[in-house]
């Protein structure tokens, strides 16, 4: 294997863990670096995928004290409890509804054209929602009620379309509905563990047979990249939401899925 795939791998992986918890769309920025840099890896989009779980494991890292107070406190503590049950309801919606489009999704999706429509549909979504949001009502993830963390998830759903981002659809349906910007923003973080460790492991289950070692040696390449970049950037990006809010991101989005269209088109 070429020693420029291990390198591009590397550079995916680090593009993966900078944008996973930005409302700016990993796997789009991923499809779009994927068509710029010629990176053919393996079969299935399994690379794309997978090597997200390395930034969810960042997040296990860096918020293992408070995930293992959940753990232990789920007999005695009604917090904990609230907690996990949250995160589980948040998570369901995408779970039904990843597994029953994955071929649609990957057959038809899967392009840069759809990632840059939908990183400034994205991006334009963000700006009028900043001045749509109302004053916070939610202010610990323990709190959340049932119906607050089902609606959540079923915002996460509209991320199975690349390019728009799970964190960001998940942050901005959260903000709409009364959680406040650093809450939403953990929110997103914890909903991002079960919901792309349930994506590795199905899209393992179903591209297995088409896995070699080299295959899986790019894959833990871009794993390792992509934890190292998301245990830096995942604490910044909590204090820049609460001080700046998304304005900055949306810019961003519209910029990059402007200027990949016209890359492709002009």
């Amino acid at each position: 294997m070429l020693i420029d795939q291990y390198l591009d791998a590397a550079l995916l992986g680090l593009i993966e863990g900078l944008t996973e918890f930005l409302p700016v769309s990993s796997t789009g920025h991923l499809i779009i670096f994927d068509t710029l840099l010629g990176f053919e890896g393996p079969p299935g989009k399994v690379f794309e995928v997978v090597i997200q779980l390395g930034a969810i494991l960042a997040i296990c890292t860096v918020y293992f004290a408070r995930l293992w107070k959940v753990v232990t406190g789920l007999k005695d503590d009604p917090g904990a409890r609230h907690f996990a049950i949250a995160v589980i309801l948040a998570f369901l919606p995408a779970m039904i509804l990843g597994a029953a489009l994955h071929g649609v999704i990957k057959a038809v999706l899967f392009n840069p054209t759809v990632v840059s429509v939908a990183l400034i549909l994205g991006g334009v979504a963000i700006l009028m929602a900043e001045r749509l949001v109302p004053v916070p009502r939610y202010h610990q993830i323990e709190r959340f009620p049932a119906p607050l963390a089902l609606k959540i998830g079923l915002c996460q759903c509209l991320a199975l379309v690349p390019g728009v981002s799970r964190s960001g659809a998940t942050i901005l349906g959260s903000l709409l509905m009364g959680v406040d910007r650093r809450t939403a923003a953990e929110f997103s973080f914890f909903l991002a563990i079960p919901t792309m460790a349930g994506a590795t492991v199905y899209d393992l289950y179903k591209n297995w047979s088409l896995m070699t070692i080299d295959s899986a040696t790019l894959i833990a390449v871009g794993f390792v990249t992509a934890f190292i970049a998301a245990a830096l950037v995942v604490k910044v990006l909590v204090d820049f939401v609460g001080r700046y809010g998304f304005a900055p991101f949306a810019w961003y989005r519209i910029a990059i899925g402007s200027g990949m269209l016209a890359f492709l088109y002009l």
